[in-house]
């Protein structure tokens, strides 16, 4: 899954581009499609037969439940038997920090300011000049302030309150999400001395290995954002996952060997999780927990990538499990 961080200021051009992208849309009967079936009518379908429609519609190939091989295949088979009750905890932004607190201790947690059911019982006067808000219960509910004397309350308000609304399982039914209580967020704003946008750092893991690493660069503030992967040695790996610019000139950030070593703790007995960081002033903090990186329906290029790292989640793990509660 992908964040989707605004200003109050960026709205209206975020706007924009949801009006182009309806355009776009408008001329490809696929995409069409994928709106038609995302609408409320479809929640009644079951989740099996809604994931392969989905599929069909998103990666143009069968959706093989039976015998998954591909990376993005046993994603959306896990989102269908992989459902501990304890990954709702897990994927909420405000539940999950006590639980990073207890596994790898609470000096790695980005500061909360407060915690709201509602946005009208945020008091702006007592916040800092700079902050984040963010939905706990879903992606891309978040409103970023770097100057309260500049800040579109309304703007932000309009935003939250329809990320309140939503119930993120329904669009791509991963299940983790399901249960989680809307509520608002808001956390210290994190910066670098050098006032840049921080990296994010993607640990993509496999039942406590650390598969690989996605460093996500520019994507709230340059005009072209790069996506690139590497892997436990900082190499550059030769694969890109959807169509994005790469930028093999990234350092290995200095925390590089405890994000190998926390991910890999996190990560046990998960067939397949993410976990994001983020290193500022030169300190380690936990981003989140990703259980179906972009809801499993973005393509390896070249395609051969797509069966190596699906080789590397385990279903076993869950089909014993599976086996032995029927027992």
């Amino acid at each position: 899954m992908k964040d989707n961080n605004l200003t109050s200021n960026e709205v209206s051009k975020t706007n924009d581009k949801k009006n182009s992208r309806i355009k776009e849309a408008i001329n490809n009967p696929i995409e069409i499609l994928h709106y038609i079936i995302t609408r409320k009518p479809f929640r009644l379908l079951n989740d099996r037969t809604y994931l392969k429609i989905l599929y069909r519609l998103k990666m143009g190939e069968k959706l093989n439940l039976d015998n998954p091989k591909t990376f993005d295949e046993k994603l959306q088979w896990l989102k269908l038997y992989n459902r501990k009750p304890e990954y709702t905890k897990l994927v909420d932004k405000y539940e999950v920090k006590e639980y990073i607190s207890d596994k790898i201790g609470k000096e790695y947690i980005v500061p909360t300011i407060g915690i709201y059911d509602k946005f009208d019982d945020i008091d702006f006067k007592k916040l800092p000049n700079k902050f984040v808000i963010k939905c706990t219960h879903d992606s891309g509910g978040n409103v970023i302030c770097r100057n309260k004397d500049n800040f579109d309350i309304e703007s932000a308000k309009i935003k939250i309150n329809k990320c309140l609304k939503n119930n993120y399982y329904y669009s791509g039914r991963e299940w983790p999400y399901k249960n989680v209580k809307p509520r608002i967020l808001i956390e210290k704003y994190m910066e670098n001395d050098n006032s840049y946008e921080l990296n994010d750092y993607k640990l993509y893991c496999f039942n406590g290995k650390v598969g690989f690493t996605l460093v996500c660069t520019g994507r709230y503030t340059r005009e072209h954002t790069t996506e690139t992967f590497f892997d436990e040695n900082w190499n550059v790996l030769p694969f890109t996952e959807g169509n994005h610019l790469k930028d093999t000139s990234t350092k290995k950030p200095k925390n590089f060997d405890k994000m190998l070593e926390f991910s890999s703790k996190l990560s046990k007995g998960i067939p397949h999780v993410r976990i994001d960081w983020y290193e500022v002033k030169g300190k380690l903090y936990f981003g989140e927990i990703t259980f179906f990186t972009e809801s499993g329906f973005e393509k390896f290029q070249p395609e051969e990538w797509a069966y190596k790292f699906g080789d590397m989640i385990d279903l076993t793990l869950i089909k014993d499990q599976i086996k032995k509660n029927k027992e």
